[in-house]
């Protein structure tokens, strides 16, 4: 795997409507990311394309940053001209097909993503699906993940305002939202 060091930049916020919000609770947070760890990744095939400042990899692609592990079909890499250390310094990772990111004790799906280095968030569109440690799991159309905070808040929108990001394939546990509503199971510790 090839190091894309120092990290420094960014992933752009998508505007859409909020139809509904679910933050999940402090007992579910994860640490803080170390965002400023260098990335590893792994693909079949990568294009640079120097003079647009990006990289772009396809193929079973794999984007590992300290314990968070980043996974899909294509993902283009925009780094901010700088290099340092003969590294150049990214700013953004734009990822498709069947996008998961993995950390610990959570897992979240979609159809597309994007992190923001610089904001230190992930956001991630289409069909998306969080499931958490202890078998939480909740469905929706859009995800934001804060990785300085550990919050996730997910939302009923889909990207082109339509009635929800539930079509696809998704849907984890059977559920999957309809009409813009966030949907999902929430584990019950047993009781005497």
């Amino acid at each position: 795997m090839r190091k894309l060091t120092p990290l420094m930049p960014a992933f752009a916020i998508l505007a859409a409507p909020m139809l509904a919000v679910v933050p999940l609770t402090p007992a579910v947070a994860q640490q803080r990311h170390n965002s400023n760890a260098p990335i590893d990744f792994g693909a079949d095939q990568i294009q640079l394309q120097d003079k647009a400042n990006r990289a772009v990899l396809s193929g079973h692609v794999v984007v590992k940053q300290a314990e968070m592990t980043l996974t899909a079909t294509r993902m283009t890499v925009t780094y901010t001209g700088q290099v340092i250390g003969g590294n150049p310094q990214v700013s953004r990772l734009d990822a498709s097909g069947g996008v998961t990111v993995r950390r610990p004790d959570q897992v979240a799906r979609s159809q597309y993503a994007i992190y923001d280095l610089n904001r230190r968030v992930i956001t991630m569109i289409g069909a998306v699906s969080l499931t958490q440690g202890g078998g939480n799991t909740v469905n929706g159309g859009r995800l934001t993940i804060n990785l300085d905070t550990g919050r996730a808040v997910i939302d009923g929108s889909s990207v082109a305002g339509g009635s929800g990001g539930g079509q696809g394939t998704g849907d984890a546990g059977g559920i999957s939202p309809r009409g813009g509503r966030v949907t999902g199971t929430f584990s019950v510790p047993k009781r005497n």
